[in-house]
């Protein structure tokens, strides 16, 4: 996990992330968004709204422990963000953790 946080940190000083609800929305609607980082420490709605969104646009999401998101990205408190980058993206997505599996996510793993 270390690694994946260390490398998302690289990705947000390289430009590659943008964080928070309403700019990872706009980067969701407008297919920019490669992969979607959710913290463990979201709320249940995000949670919801996010893996929805990733259901329907067909992104992968994954998890990292709680509060070590915006941390990792130097915005401590960011629940969500996405990474604009495909080969970035596939890269972090091999490090980290699909969410588990519940009936709400059960779907995401058709991705």
């Amino acid at each position: 996990m270390n690694r994946a946080l260390g490398m998302l940190g690289l990705c947000a000083r390289a430009g590659k992330i943008q964080s928070g609800e309403q700019a990872c929305e706009l980067a969701i609607k407008h297919g920019q968004a490669q992969l979607i980082l959710l913290d463990g420490a979201a709320s249940q709605n995000t949670r919801k709204a996010f893996i929805n969104a990733c259901v329907s646009h067909s992104i992968p999401i994954r998890l990292t422990d709680a509060d070590a998101l915006g941390w990792a990205i130097g915005k401590p408190g960011r629940m969500i963000a996405v990474v604009l980058d495909g080969k970035l993206a596939q890269k972090l997505a091999d490090m980290l953790p699909e969410p588990e599996e519940t009936g709400e996510t059960a779907q995401i793993h058709n991705n």
